[in-house]
């Protein structure tokens, strides 16, 4: 299923014929439009020639039928496609900036290099000039590198800006770009050719634009009415897997492993404990989100770690396995990277990292599994030395929140003050990152 991983390829002849002539495909497209004249492009700012935006917006709205389309046919996983996080604030002063440069020179980044290719000067010197911009800005980014960080929504995409369907925004995309090209053509009659208004047609008298207009449309409505596959469609690609990830426990991490990497400074870990309130409440682990069966399969939630950087790993733990597996299944599904489940829940934790006696005690003769096999006297939340097993041997927490004077609370060391060595364990944690390959005119 696509997109495929070219990974494996890295480094041979063929891996850098394939880029080669992707670059090489996209520049000429770009030098058979007339991207490499900046006359050309230039004309477009006042009405007279608008090749650039036909021709762009052309490749936006086939690739986004031709995707949305082949992911509605399960041809291609999306949550697999990258899509660049949004800083709204600085991409909006970015695109100005940008917007008055190519005016001024002619020429964006990408269609600079194509004319600079066919050693047009003007293309040359922009060029010359973007690699100083791009010196300029690396030099004194970190003057404003809070605003430059600033207002990030992670992958945000105008569907999910709208709340509508892909299909329907698809739709939406196809008519308002068949409408700007209609618009373009009237534009480029009355200031490029200068026509007069009762001379230029209304209805294009081109049959191979009306068909192509008209297969465009069929394509977004059958990409609208399909519908983007659910959850457990997601789930049906990569079951055999994922079964097999589960079978050979694979994805279960030992709570001492999660110990260790919350220590490690270069990481994140995430856990997200899918338990009641009620139970949350009573013991969670430091640092824990609690979250509903139900989180894991919400667009928001999920785009927020689908936007994690490489450095986060993710935890889901539950009262035994089962339901925290469900909501791995849902997750991974969705593309979720570096995700794991906390083997045995929270009865692996505490029968791991037991409590003390005044806050909890191991039931007899209960085997864990989906019920708690531990009975709290009090809840103390993370109150406890078992929910900081992290901790550093001479730092303190409460081992008693409730102290039998009733005047403050005894403190006891953390666990691996109390428990001597960290106890023995086998590896399952392999960070992933994600293999960005991207390019564009800009």
């Amino acid at each position: 299923m696509a997109p495929f991983n070219l990974a494996p390829l890295a480094g041979t002849l063929g891996y850098d014929l394939v880029f080669l002539l992707i670059g090489v495909g996209f520049g000429a497209a770009l030098e058979v439009s007339g991207f490499g004249d900046s006359r050309k492009l230039a004309a477009q700012f006042y009405l007279r020639e608008m090749t650039v935006l036909k021709v762009m917006f052309t490749a936006i709205v086939v690739a986004a039928v031709l995707i949305f389309l082949s992911s509605a046919l399960g041809l291609l996983d999306f949550s697999r496609v990258w899509v660049n996080p949004t800083y709204l604030a600085p991409g909006i002063v970015g695109g100005l900036i940008m917007g008055v440069g190519f005016i001024v020179g002619g020429f964006c980044p990408g269609t600079s290099l194509v004319a600079a290719s066919t050693l047009k000067l003007d293309g040359v010197f922009f060029v010359l000039g973007v690699f100083g911009g791009v010196y300029a800005f690396g030099e004194t980014v970190s003057s404003f590198e809070p605003f430059f960080q600033s207002t990030f929504l992670g992958r945000f995409t105008v569907p999910d800006w709208l709340g509508l369907p892909y299909g329907v925004v698809v739709v939406l995309l196809v008519l308002m770009a068949l409408v700007m090209f209609w618009g373009a053509e009237i534009a480029e009659a009355y200031f490029g050719a200068g026509k007069s208004w009762k001379d230029i047609p209304l209805i294009p008298h081109s049959r191979a634009r009306i068909a192509g207009a008209g297969a465009l449309i069929v394509l977004a409505i059958l990409t609208a009415v399909l519908g983007q596959p659910t959850v457990d469609d997601r789930w049906g690609w990569i079951a055999s897997e994922g079964d097999r990830q589960l079978g050979e426990r694979e994805i279960f991490v030992d709570p001492a492993e999660v110990v260790d990497l919350k220590k490690d400074m270069t990481l994140r870990v995430n856990v997200l404990d899918v338990r009641s309130e009620a139970d949350f409440n009573r013991f969670h682990l430091a640092g824990a989100r609690r979250i509903d069966l139900g989180d894991a399969r919400d667009p928001a939630f999920v785009r927020s770690l689908l936007g994690a950087g490489d450095n986060t790993i993710v935890f889901v733990m539950s009262t035994g396995e089962s339901v925290a597996t469900q909501a791995w299944k849902d997750l991974k599904a969705q593309g979720v990277l570096n995700l794991y489940v906390i083997a045995g829940g929270i009865n692996g934790w505490l029968d791991r990292y037991p409590p003390s006696p005044c806050v909890a005690q191991k039931l007899p003769g209960n085997a864990g599994g989906d019920s708690l096999g531990w009975r709290f006297v009090v809840a103390v939340g993370d109150r406890s030395p078992s929910a900081h097993p992290d901790l550093a041997r001479k730092e303190y927490v409460a081992s008693c929140p409730l102290a039998a004077d009733g005047n403050g609370t005894a403190e006891a060391p953390a666990h691996d003050g109390e428990h001597g060595a960290a106890p023995a364990y086998t590896k399952r944690v392999k960070l992933q990152k994600k293999t960005v390959t991207k390019g564009g005119c800009g």
